[in-house]
């Protein structure tokens, strides 16, 4: 996915989406590319949904694009349109296969790093969610992103409350990504969905904490009715009254099954909100 245009607030594109915040990472980059100093290794750390994989695809444009201006990549030449395309032989993306990444999947990477790229300057491979990987793919991980093939760049994803091997911190720059503002929030949120009003994201950025990712999900997958719908049962529970009721808000919570969490993180918040308010301090 290319990056273009470069914005007065700092912003920049990433194929067809504008990318929000993140300033540090931005100049951090545009540093080391700039001054040819680019690490092996780099490990985007932050909350779910704040654009650590479309950073790292702009990223493996800009440093392989014919006229790339720091981060910038012009998103015309052949390299930057077939990553655009998503055809580009010397970017790779590993993820998590059934909750996890497995150690077959390290090992077909490292037999493939094993070569030269194909036609790219520099071979650009992006594993998401690291905090996913078993130990044992991890321990295979280990001496690859210590001393990768020359012309290779690694660069891996994970959630700032997943856990991450030391060995891995260790053998990484990390670069530390941050929940974006709820005015940026929105905004991308309108972008992306026609559907929604100003109110509702406003609503969905505030629930979702500076991310968008969160924000998507909960729309899509319709839990904020849920969320409203169990917080007003528990807000009129009393005693056996409404068993029925409650057994039908399990019924529909089961079938969230990996969504439940995010269900879970919504009322965490709502009961915050309600701590806050017995004491005085919303």
């Amino acid at each position: 996915m290319h990056v273009q245009d470069q914005t007065v607030n700092g912003t920049f594109k990433v194929g067809d989406k504008v990318f929000y915040g993140q300033h540090q990472a931005i100049n951090l980059f545009n540093r080391s590319l700039s001054g040819g100093r680019l690490a092996h290794a780099y490990l985007l750390r932050g909350p779910e949904g704040v654009g650590k994989q479309l950073f790292a695809r702009g990223l493996a444009a800009a440093v392989n694009c014919e006229a790339a201006d720091g981060i910038i990549a012009c998103g015309k030449c052949v390299s930057c349109k077939k990553i655009i395309a998503d055809a580009h032989p010397d970017f790779t993306i590993i993820f998590a296969e059934k909750g996890a990444i497995k150690i077959d999947q390290i090992r077909d990477l490292t037999k493939a790093l094993s070569f030269a790229p194909y036609e790219a300057k520099i071979r650009v491979t992006l594993i998401e969610d690291v905090h996913n990987m078993r130990p044992e793919a991890a321990n295979s991980l280990l001496k690859t992103i210590e001393e990768p093939p020359r012309n290779n760049l690694i660069l891996l994803t994970a959630d700032s409350s997943g856990r991450v091997l030391q060995t891995i911190l260790s053998r990484c720059q990390v670069i530390p990504f941050y929940g974006l503002t709820a005015e940026d929030t929105s905004t991308i949120l309108l972008q992306q969905d026609a559907t929604l009003d100003a109110e509702t994201a406003k609503f969905l950025a505030r629930l979702s904490e500076g991310s968008p990712g969160k924000a998507q999900l909960y729309h899509s997958k319709g839990l904020i009715d849920l969320w409203r719908d169990l917080t007003e049962l528990l807000i009129s529970n009393s005693g056996d009254e409404n068993v029925g009721e409650l057994l039908l808000m399990a019924e529909s919570m089961a079938k969230l099954k990996e969504d439940l969490s995010y269900l879970f993180s919504l009322v965490k918040l709502w009961l915050r909100d309600c701590l806050l308010e017995a004491y005085g301090q919303q």
